[in-house]
């Protein structure tokens, strides 16, 4: 072994900390010092001098750079704008097309029973995007028990869906060749005497073969200004037009509303020269009934603008410079091709030219204060750093002889205390106040040996309360069983199934087959909010109180107000239970029915198969207010009928990429097996879901009961 190391190796910890830490600290410094002060003096001297050069160039570029990229700037905004002010239209037009294809498919099926309601002029909904206005013009014929009045409202849903997608638009509808007018939102403004048939929307979408835009025009609902988007569409009715407002303030604002520096001035004109909007444009006092008058660029007195507007409505693209009221103005315009309009940006020449008078003193300024700035700070820095170096050596030093000493003192304490629990020593206690990681090491050393002593008898404990806990679950979930129906009942006139699955051990749902007076027979599901062992006993509870409600009650409501009053007395668990509960009148092929919040039941019917949803008969879950009302809702039953009732444990399970299996799949599944015995369909229904799944973890309680009327 050579000298130097065996000196070393016989150095204690805390004289190997100080002659390391020193010296990796003072090298670092020395070496850092020489590097700062070469680097600052160069980047100092190399600083000035590109000023200075930097200065003289752009005083010689800016002039002519600045005036060659104003007309290339401005020439861009205004394509830019075009295809944005295209691409805002052309969404709205492709919204159009869809409504049409829906409208297409409504002719060669059933009336659709739309989710949302409909309203006259003068029957207001509680709120106005919860509904449709219904308006007959003038002299139609048309009556609400028409064919073509029931298959049009099949449109409701998807005017709603198409306007809360698109927040730019003020409203969509659709009008008849019969007078029959359907708009969402709702609104009331619309005068009695308003015949969308004569309005040069729906003619010219009559006399078109696709989406057509109108020129602005006052409108008869109350929105001020606006242009519409209108398409027809031909159906053995006659011809349906379905058409969308937009506002020319929201226009200006969101397609328009580009300014540069507040001078910008932006302009959207049609093939004829028509403005379709500016900043500033208003109805001002005309009425709907009134026709608008356009401003048109060919009206001008000045022919270089004129001339400008004929470019714009031959489509081209280009930047005139234009005298106007003595004040050179520049021009860019683009064409937006899908409409045959046109977009124009203007600004004044003025406010091209200012800024380079003054850009220039300003970097002559700049370039001398900056030069003087930057010797003054190299000067400084050097002064500095010099004197921080110093300090730091001498911080150093002493640093170098505390760390020493405070992490070789617990370090030796340590290696005390590991010996004595080396030679089984448990009831050693190691005493280390530094406040920092060695006390908490200490703390865990002491921790570490008291915990080898009650390690052994935690065991088993412990191994002995596991067992205690499984025996005590089977228990459990043999007696939840037990609320649950022993056997499926043989119900005249329908098959039923049903099974449960709870997530753990026992769970929250529920279902029950419940004989009613009139040999009827009560059919339930539910669930009960939470999991686990307090929503089996919530459950149970419940389940006892649902029987007890509906044996001598034929009236659903009566039976879910009394069981709600009795579960909300007893509530001191805080929880509650969503309930389906229905009463199946054999005799009648009648299912009367209430929904306290749960998942509405889906009905196939049909052939092909419809799945719809039963939404009826709705109030919130028992149990979370005193008293509940609601209306039971009755549906006659045809063979064939499928009823499934579900818990939310069916459509969301959750596969591992967090993808829930959801309505749709649940409706697919519906269809392709609706001809299935009811067992077959739940049990196949189950497996589909745990494919779906994969090894994720059941979520929630899954309780299926199938209903198919004979």
């Amino acid at each position: 072994m050579r000298p130097g190391i065996s000196l070393i190796k016989g150095l204690s910890v805390r004289k190997k900390i100080i002659i390391l830490f020193l010296s990796l600290s003072l090298i670092t410094l020395l070496i850092t010092g020489l590097v700062a002060f070469v680097t600052i003096s160069d980047i100092g001297n190399y600083a000035e001098q590109s000023s200075s050069a930097l200065g003289v160039a752009a005083v010689n570029d800016s002039t002519v750079a600045l005036q060659q990229a104003a007309e290339s700037n401005l020439m861009r905004l205004a394509t830019d704008q075009a295809e944005i002010t295209q691409l805002s239209f052309d969404d709205t037009a492709s919204e159009l097309e869809i409504l049409a294809a829906q409208a297409v498919s409504l002719q060669n099926n059933p009336p659709f029973l739309p989710i949302i309601p409909s309203f006259t002029r003068n029957s207001p909904p509680n709120d106005p995007f919860r509904g449709t206005v219904v308006l007959l013009a003038p002299g139609s014929t048309a009556t609400s028990q028409s064919d073509e009045y029931r298959t049009l409202a099949g449109m409701d849903d998807l005017l709603m869906a198409m306007y809360r997608a698109d927040t730019e638009l003020t409203g969509i509808y659709v009008a008849t060749d019969s007078g029959i007018m359907r708009t969402y939102p709702w609104n009331g403004k619309t005068e009695p005497d308003y015949d969308p048939r004569v309005r040069d929307w729906f003619i010219r979408a009559k006399n078109a073969s696709g989406p057509v835009w109108s020129e602005p025009y006052v409108d008869a609902a109350g929105h001020g200004l606006i242009v519409t988007c209108s398409r027809s569409v031909p159906t053995k009715y006659g011809t349906w037009v379905i058409a969308t407002d937009v506002t020319t303030d929201t226009i200006n604002q969101n397609i328009l509303g580009l300014t540069l520096d507040g001078s910008g001035y932006a302009v959207l004109m049609d093939s004829g020269g028509n403005v379709i909007s500016r900043p500033g444009l208003s109805a001002g006092n005309t009425t709907w009934n009134e026709a608008f008058a356009t401003d048109n660029v060919f009206e001008s007195t000045n022919p270089q603008l004129v001339e400008t507007g004929r470019k714009m409505v031959a489509g081209m693209s280009g930047i005139d410079h234009v005298r106007i009221d003595n004040s050179e103005i520049y021009i860019a315009y683009a064409p937006v091709k899908t409409l045959n309009w046109s977009f124009a940006l203007s600004m004044p020449a003025s406010h091209i030219v200012a800024p380079v008078k003054t850009t220039e003193s300003k970097i002559i300024e700049s370039t001398r204060i900056s030069g003087e700035h930057i010797d003054a700070q190299t000067t400084r820095i050097l002064q500095l750093f010099a004197g921080l170096i110093f300090i730091l050596v001498i911080i150093i030093i002493l640093l170098s002889v505390l760390l020493a000493r405070i992490i070789a003192q617990p370090v030796e304490l340590l290696r005390q205390g590991t010996v004595a629990l080396g030679k089984g020593d448990l009831d050693f206690h190691l005493t280390i106040e530094t406040g920092d990681e060695f006390e908490m090491l200490a703390h865990s050393f002491n921790t570490m040996a008291a915990d080898l002593k009650q390690n052994i008898e935690t065991l088993r404990r412990t191994t002995a309360e596991k067992e205690r806990y499984a025996k005590e679950m089977e228990i459990a979930k043999e007696i939840q069983n037990n609320f649950l129906p022993e056997f499926i009942p043989e119900i005249p006139g329908i098959e039923l199934a049903a099974a449960t699955l709870p997530a753990m051990e026992i769970g929250g749902d529920l279902y029950d087959f419940i004989p009613v007076t009139g040999d009827r027979w009560g059919l339930a599901i539910a669930d009960v909010s939470g999991k686990g062992v307090s929503a089996a006993l919530f459950m149970a509870l419940c389940s006892t109180i649902i029987r007890v409600s509906s044996g001598a009650e034929a009236d659903p409501s009566v039976v879910l107000k009394h069981a709600n009053q009795l579960i909300y007395a007893d509530g001191r668990s805080s929880m509650f239970i969503t309930l389906f509960y229905g009463v199946f009148d054999p005799a009648k092929r009648t299912f009367t029915y209430v929904n306290a919040g749960h998942n509405p039941p889906m009905i196939v019917r049909g052939d092909p198969p419809n799945v719809g949803t039963i939404e009826e008969g709705r109030c919130i879950a028992l149990g979370v207010v005193a008293d509940v009302s609601v209306t039971s809702a009755e549906r006659v039953l045809e063979p064939g009928d499928l009823i499934v009732m579900y818990t939310d444990g069916v459509t969301e399970a959750f596969n591992l990429q967090d993808q829930e299996f959801g309505e749709d799949r649940l409706v697919t599944y519906l269809q392709k097996h609706r001809n299935y015995p009811v067992q077959e369909i739940i049990n196949g229904l189950i497996d589909e879901i745990r494919r779906f799944c994969g090894s994720a973890p059941q979520s929630d309680d899954i309780t299926l009961v199938i209903v198919r009327v004979l």
